[in-house]
């Protein structure tokens, strides 16, 4: 029989009463889901609140960052609960993230590479108009902090794969600009996994780990970007432009998996 270390049988028992620890905690969350089935039939609210579940994983995005925690580990976990309290509360659901099993209207919403020929007759003036003002509302706290400094100096560019577009960004004193130049490194993806990024419904590391995220040229400042938009305090961008993010990116993944032909 094989010896276990004294050190190895007591951890494993830690182990374990954290296990049981959490099962009883997630039948105790049960319970209450249970209790809150019951309080919303009475009120005559319906049984999914995505405004909600957005709470839901946003806090446990931030509580996983403050304790070290992967965020694709945090986010999955709290998806199936919430598919489980989805389950708890309409039986006939099955436990599914979606409210309805009918065929989406999103599945003939064309995907984003339709749309390319069209957004390249946009004037480039505009294009970059555009952006400056989208990064000055999501970075104005980290830029008013010193948290872009690392970027005076250097460009870093944007690359939408599926639409065709690309653009460069430098710090300008306390402005971020879109510069007609080299880049000197570039994060690349979908229009539609920027936007997930963007909103918090996707962390850098999942999209990173499953090359839905590419960096290219100097690495290092590339990847100190992305570590910047992961540890981005969610709570200090304007609620009008985290609302927008989160509708908009969420419309964009429901179209990507509902459309009928090849994803985008």
């Amino acid at each position: 029989m094989t010896h276990i270390p004294l050190a190895v049988s007591l951890l494993r028992r830690g182990v374990d009463g954290l296990d049981d620890a959490m099962l009883l905690m997630m039948a105790g969350r049960r319970r209450l889901v249970a209790g809150l089935a019951a309080a919303k039939r009475r009120a005559g609210l319906p049984v999914r609140d995505p405004a909600r579940e957005d709470q839901v994983l946003a806090r446990g995005h931030g509580l996983a960052r403050r304790l070290g925690l992967p965020p694709g580990l945090a986010r999955s976990q709290l998806e199936l609960l919430i598919a489980d309290a989805c389950r708890l509360q309409d039986p006939e659901s099955g436990g599914t993230m979606t409210a309805s099993v009918s065929p989406s209207p999103l599945r003939w919403f064309p995907p984003p590479r339709r749309w390319a020929p069209l957004l390249r007759l946009v004037p480039a003036p505009w294009q970059r108009q555009a952006l400056e003002q989208a990064v000055g509302h999501l970075l104005a706290r980290p830029i008013g902090a010193g948290d872009l400094d690392f970027m005076q100096g250097r460009r870093l560019g944007i690359e939408v794969s599926d639409l065709g577009l690309a653009w460069v960004l430098e710090l300008d004193g306390t402005r971020l600009r879109a510069v007609d130049a080299q880049s000197d490194a570039s994060v690349r993806g979908s229009a539609t996994d920027l936007l997930l990024l963007a909103s918090r419904l996707e962390d850098a590391d999942t999209l990173f780990f499953q090359r839905r995220l590419e960096v290219t040229g100097d690495t290092e400042l590339g990847l100190t970007a992305r570590n910047l938009l992961d540890r981005l305090p969610w709570e200090s961008v304007p609620l009008g432009v985290r609302i927008l993010l989160n509708r908009g990116a969420r419309a964009a993944r429901a179209a990507r998996e509902a459309w009928q032909g090849d994803p985008a």
